[in-house]
């Protein structure tokens, strides 16, 4: 018999729980790894918006019927 599947956690969900985190308990060397990784986060983030905007320029030239 199957497992049912655990529920998909909401859509930014860790973003929210990383904004609530105590940052008092992190040393300096673990606060400036916790930057590296969220700037790492942020620029993938702009790849991805950058993908999504490319692709709907490309649908959008597509399929204009305009003059």
């Amino acid at each position: 018999m199957e497992e049912p599947a655990l529920p998909r956690p909401q859509r930014g969900a860790s973003l929210e729980e990383a904004q609530r985190e105590d940052l008092d308990t992190y040393s300096v060397d673990e606060l400036t790894e916790r930057i590296a990784r969220l700037e790492a986060e942020m620029e993938r983030t702009r790849k991805a918006k950058e993908r999504k905007r490319s692709g709907r320029s490309a649908a959008d030239s597509l399929f204009s019927f305009g003059p």
